[in-house]
C-alpha cells in the first residue's frame, strides 16, 4: 500500500515539474518573440531616403551659405575699418598742434611778432596736410558750429548764455570731431547756448500775461 502511494506522489511531482518547465520554456519563447519583434529595423523606403538626403543637403547648403555671407562682412570690415584704432590714435596729432598754436598765441614774448607769425603759418600748413591725409582716407571732420546739437556726433561739455540763438545750438568747439565712413571715430566736444535766466522769467510773466487776457 505505502509502495504504490509513493508510486503516485511521484507521478504527481514528475507531473508538476514537466508543467513548470513547460511554462518557463513558453515564457522564453515568448520573451525572445518580443524581442526579436522589437529589434526589427524600420525600413525606409527609397522615397523617404531620397527626401531625407535632400533635407540634409539643403541644411548643408544654408550653413555654407551663412558661412560665406560672414566671411564677406568680416573681410569688408576689414578693409574699410581695419585702420580705425590708427586712425583714433592719429588725431592726438591734430590735437598737439592745436595746443601748440594755443600757447604759442598766449605766449606774451611772441605776441605781435614776425616769429609768432612764421610758426604759426607752418604749423597751419602741417595741420592743412594732416587733414588731406585723412580725407584721403574717408576721415572727414564733424561740421558743427551753428548746428543743433546731435548726441550721434556731439557731446555738451558745457553750456553759455546766449539769448541770440535757439537753446541747444552749438556755439563754441573745444574738440573737433571726426568720422571714418560712416561710423563716428571721436565726437565733437561743444558748448551748446541756453536761454539766460532773466529772459526765462521774463518770457515766463508775458506768457501769463497773455494768459490772463
Amino acid at each position: 500500500m505505502e509502495k504504490e502511494q509513493e508510486q503516485k506522489q511521484t507521478v504527481k511531482n514528475n507531473s508538476t515539474d514537466k508543467k513548470v518547465e513547460n511554462e518557463v520554456s513558453n515564457n522564453e519563447n515568448d520573451l525572445k518573440s518580443s524581442n526579436d519583434r522589437t529589434e526589427e529595423p524600420k525600413e525606409i523606403s527609397p522615397q523617404e531616403k531620397i527626401e531625407e538626403l535632400e533635407d540634409k543637403l539643403t541644411r548643408t547648403f544654408a550653413e555654407m551659405e551663412n558661412q560665406r555671407r560672414r566671411y564677406e562682412k568680416e573681410k569688408d570690415d576689414a578693409f574699410e575699418y581695419g585702420g580705425f584704432s590708427f586712425a583714433k590714435e592719429a588725431l592726438n596729432l591734430i590735437d598737439n598742434l592745436e595746443r601748440s598754436k594755443q600757447v604759442l598765441k598766449n605766449d606774451e614774448k611772441l605776441i605781435n611778432t614776425d616769429a609768432l607769425k612764421k610758426i604759426l603759418e607752418h604749423l597751419e600748413i602741417i595741420n592743412k596736410d594732416l587733414i588731406s591725409i585723412f580725407n584721403k582716407n574717408n576721415i572727414k571732420p564733424i561740421d558743427c558750429l551753428n548746428k543743433k546739437l546731435d548726441p550721434n556726433f556731439h557731446q555738451a561739455m558745457m553750456e553759455i548764455d546766449d539769448d541770440n540763438k535757439e537753446p541747444g545750438t552749438i556755439v563754441q568747439e573745444i574738440q573737433k570731431g571726426f568720422t571714418i565712413k560712416d561710423r563716428l571715430l571721436r565726437p565733437s566736444l561743444v558748448a551748446v547756448s541756453k536761454k539766460t535766466q532773466g529772459n526765462d522769467k521774463e518770457n515766463q510773466e508775458n506768457k501769463e500775461n497773455l494768459e490772463d487776457k
